[in-house]
């Protein structure tokens, strides 16, 4: 029996916020379970020299504390460290690691293969990469498929996985559906209102709104949303919020050219608290990504009692089960008949009725039993 854990982390100045998130989540659901858990992460040493580590020579300076220096460490815990200490990756892009590890005492979660699908040139990845980018992927992907021990958090992406792998599986890839990461709790009407007001939001509080969360990359098509309005033209004058990274150049011009803007609400990084009061208040929630590992931000409008509507491409229909309504994320015109039948009470209701017993799978509790059983085999 495995009690002693070491999660490794990701890099700090990164700054992936959902993998700290993850990451934090294990750490605290082991430790409920008796397990001795320790976090370590790559010291952030020439990376400090740069504003970011994210692009420029700062990427590099960071790859140096990452793959030249961090294994070294990890060598000499796997080489001089207790024998009964089981290694976890909490993070797929991680997985060179693998190589100063004890095979037999070490495993990783891959969230997604859309990064190197995307540098092999999948182009319903929605990730393309640079040449620079293409090594390292393939330099992942080779470390990925020598894991004895995966946790992938869909069976999309278990799927792609094993695609990648030549069509070849190993027992102990196994699919652990992804907990809770944050609470998100439906709120009393006095509680969201009193959320939105102390941050001013006054908008939100007088007129209805769809709402997305998600990053700039153009896998999220936010632009999507904008057509979508058009689409509903008269029959529902209500607003767009678009909550997460800030208006980028494409969909701003989206916007300009919609005509639109006095529509448009952009609500950059907001803290938890006001996130789930923003969920809770949302007319819809609208998730029409092409690609996704996971796709969290539809079970947290479930948690919230927020009617969905995503993508219907996969992993999205395997996450939010019968809980969501579903359309071609080509087609906008789709994504407004689905919001339209949403104005049918009964329909929402028994919807939400649905999302509410979809997110019974995804209790923290069930997933960190089911990678101490992983630990473990």
């Amino acid at each position: 029996m495995v009690k002693r854990l070491i999660l490794i982390a990701n890099y700090p100045a990164d700054r992936q916020e959902s993998m700290i998130r993850f990451c934090t989540m294990l750490q605290q659901g082991l430790t409920k379970n008796e397990l001795k858990v320790q976090v370590i992460k790559p010291l952030v040493f020439f990376g400090r020299m740069a504003s970011t580590t994210l692009k420029g020579y700062g990427k590099w300076l960071g790859y140096i504390d990452k793959w030249l220096l961090f294994p070294l460490i990890l060598k000499c815990k796997s080489l001089f460290g207790s024998h009964d200490i089981h290694y976890h990756i909490c993070d797929h892009s991680n997985a060179p690691y693998l190589s100063a590890l004890p095979r037999d005492r070490s495993s990783i979660t891959c969230h997604d293969v859309l990064a190197i699908r995307g540098a092999l040139g999948y182009a319903d990845a929605y990730c393309p990469a640079s040449r620079t980018g293409l090594i390292l992927q393939k330099w992942i992907l080779k470390h990925l498929t020598k894991a004895k021990k995966i946790a992938t958090v869909s069976q999309f992406t278990l799927d792609q996985l094993i695609a990648l792998n030549g069509g070849r599986t190993k027992s102990g890839w196994k699919v652990i559906l992804n907990g809770f990461n944050a609470p998100f709790h439906q709120l009393s009407e006095k509680e969201r209102v009193g959320r939105l007001k102390d941050s001013q939001l006054q908008a939100l509080l007088h007129k209805p709104y769809l709402l997305h969360l998600g990053s700039s990359l153009p896998r999220k098509n936010r632009t999507m949303l904008v057509k979508m309005l058009a689409c509903l033209e008269s029959r529902w004058e209500g607003i767009i919020c678009f909550s997460g990274q800030a208006i980028d150049e494409r969909l701003q011009e989206a916007i300009d050219n919609s005509g639109l803007g006095s529509r448009v609400v952009e609500i950059v990084k907001p803290k938890h608290e006001l996130l789930e009061a923003l969920i809770n208040g949302a007319e819809v929630f609208v998730f029409p990504s092409y690609s996704e590992g996971f796709g969290w931000p539809v079970i947290e409008a479930q948690a919230c009692g927020t009617p969905v509507i995503a993508s219907s491409l996969a992993p999205m229909p395997e996450v939010g089960g019968d809980g969501a309504l579903y359309a071609d994320p080509n087609k906008p015109e789709d994504f407004a008949e689905a919001f339209l039948e949403l104005k049918d009470e009964g329909k929402k209701r028994t919807l939400l009725a649905k999302g509410f017993e979809n997110i019974k799978r995804f209790k923290t509790e069930e997933m960190v039993s089911k990678y101490i059983n992983l630990f473990n085999e």
